[in-house]
């Protein structure tokens, strides 16, 4: 069973940074296309970022320029380096994978979320 495992989340205060970790168990990511999504509540998840097999990256405008996904082989880890951070960041952060670009078909079961607040 594919599992993901989300952590790095905090309060933090506009113009900071984070860093998001994603664990995956069950599966190696490398072979997948990862995903970062958000979810703030009452609204549906929003997918921010992705990083292909390949390394190549993918960005939601709303993040662009201000988020960064990298991937760890080794430690089968995805990463998320979040900076000037906004009061529209605040959400709880989630990863998923699909086998590519083409299919919305995701490979593993929702992880708890990391929940990010941006606040003053």
């Amino acid at each position: 069973q594919v599992q993901f495992m989300e952590s790095g989340g905090g309060l933090v205060q506009p113009g900071g940074s984070l860093t998001l970790s994603c664990v995956a168990s069950g599966t190696r990511i490398s072979v997948y296309a990862m995903d970062w999504y958000r979810q703030v509540a009452g609204k549906q998840r929003e997918l921010v970022a992705t990083i292909t097999s390949g390394g190549t990256t993918v960005y939601s405008d709303s993040v662009k320029g201000r988020f960064t996904a990298t991937r760890h082989g080794v430690e089968n880890t995805l990463y998320l380096q979040i900076d000037n951070l906004t009061p529209d960041d605040t959400g709880v952060y989630y990863c998923n994978g699909r086998r590519s670009l083409d299919t919305q078909k995701l490979v593993g079961a929702w992880g708890q979320g990391t929940p990010v607040t941006v606040s003053s």
